[in-house]
């Protein structure tokens, strides 16, 4: 039986998912020095894989910013681009079965895109997310591996990088628990263990992408926010996300194939739109 290939086309990562009768079939995940290499890795291995024929594949639905680098059909296949933000609201809509959401794509940077019924639309995004976190722990703790840094952070006291309310009010705030965070690293020290930094980062941007999507709702009347991407995987989302769910009344979700919705998004593109 015929399958769609769908592959989220990175930089250096690709994510390669196939939909067969509207099942998700074995996500993979292939990193290469190039996004060309990686794509041919990827595609390569999830046939041999899955013990799938050329000849099995239906389409091939390409999206994420290395797509670009691909000017020709993949091994002869049929071949189409989707639009990265269209991707990301239909593959986190189908993952969480939700219809009036915002997708909080956590990627190098971050984006957001409102899906509200038939209608998805990409409302902007900020400058923090995976290279933001690549980027400072490199500097501040010589690394720049994600998983080293979230190994470390598992042994850190975040009480000794941030600022509470409890810190510097005697009383709650307004719409403002005692527990709730006034500054990051406002309380940081120059000796400060590598460990307590790591997981500040993770804090740091995590709640600032948190944040970030809760202000892109207002009169929206969305409360609930599908998170995408590889830094859903980072174990400290159990600890950041319900934390801000209590203060902003709101849910963050994350879907069971969270890193790869957008490769996701890309076949569904295809099936719905086909004929």
């Amino acid at each position: 039986m015929s399958i769609v290939i769908g592959i989220d086309v990175g930089i250096s990562t690709t994510k390669i998912v196939g939909i067969k009768n509207m099942q998700v079939v074995s996500p993979l995940r292939i990193t290469a020095a190039d996004p060309v290499a990686s794509l041919y890795g990827a595609f390569g291995k999830y046939l041999y894989d899955n013990h799938i024929e050329l000849s099995d594949v239906e389409q091939v639905a390409l999206t994420g910013v290395g797509s670009e680098y691909i000017d020709r059909p993949v091994y002869g296949l049929p071949t189409r681009k989707s639009d990265e933000f269209l991707a990301d609201g239909l593959g986190a809509r189908f993952e969480s079965g939700l219809d009036n959401i915002i997708v909080v794509s956590m990627g190098t940077g971050t984006s957001l895109v409102r899906c509200e019924g038939d209608s998805i639309q990409h409302i902007g995004g900020i400058g923090i997310g995976g290279g933001t976190l690549a980027g400072l722990s490199r500097i501040m703790l010589q690394t720049s591996d994600i998983k080293q840094v979230s190994t470390m952070a598992m042994h850190g006291d975040i009480s000794n990088i941030n600022l509470i309310i409890g810190d510097i009010s005697a009383k709650p705030l307004p719409g403002l628990p005692m527990h709730a965070t006034a500054s990051l690293f406002g309380n940081a020290k120059t000796d400060a263990s590598k460990e307590d930094i790591a997981v500040g980062l993770i804090h740091t941007v995590l709640q600032s992408i948190g944040s970030a999507a809760v202000l892109s709702s207002l009169n929206s009347g969305i409360k609930e926010f599908v998170m995408i991407g590889n830094l859903t995987l980072l174990p400290q989302c159990r600890d950041v996300f319900p934390m801000m769910e209590q203060l902003y009344k709101v849910k963050y979700i994350i879907p069971k194939y969270s890193q790869f919705c957008t490769a996701i998004g890309a076949a569904l593109d295809y099936i719905y739109h086909k004929g």
